[in-house]
């Protein structure tokens, strides 16, 4: 803490507070520390205590987000862009993908069964915008033909 500094609690109590409530990434509690203007050591060091004892783990972050997210219907490229936007490392990244056994093919097959039933898209209309919603929910363009089927002479 710093001297001018009107902060009573310490930046470890406030990580511990946040970590409390929900598991966050490294670089996710680092930003909301300094936005609460603590000196970039005491931030440091309660990162660091976090990290040691384990409340802080980006792995586990990062294996929840998918699961939870896949709960949700969200497709493999859409899970590793917010990954990397809360600041999950690469190799966390790629190793929890390989941790997870999940078919993305049948996952997106799955998802566009929820979302449209087994009715056919009639129009060209119709066949975009079931491609544009399997695209934002992170499919790539194989995975969303092989959900819609969509073969390669359509």
């Amino acid at each position: 803490m710093t001297k001018n500094s009107p902060h009573k609690i310490s930046a470890k109590q406030v990580a511990i507070g946040y970590l409390s409530r929900r598991d966050y990434a490294e670089v996710e509690l680092r930003i909301k520390l300094q936005g609460k203007h603590y000196a970039q050591d005491e931030i440091d060091s309660a990162i660091a205590d976090c990290l040691e004892r384990g409340w802080l783990n980006d792995h586990r972050y990062a294996l929840l987000i998918v699961r939870n997210s896949i709960a949700k219907g969200l497709g493999e490229l859409r899970l590793q862009a917010e990954l990397r936007n809360k600041g999950v490392s690469e190799a966390i990244i790629n190793q929890v993908f390989d941790e997870c056994d999940v078919d993305w093919f049948e996952h997106a097959k799955d998802v566009a069964l929820r979302k449209f039933g087994i009715s056919d898209a009639d129009t060209l209309k119709e066949k975009a915008k079931r491609y544009r919603f399997m695209e934002y929910r992170g499919f790539d363009s194989d995975q969303i033909s092989y959900a819609l089927n969509i073969s390669d002479d359509e």
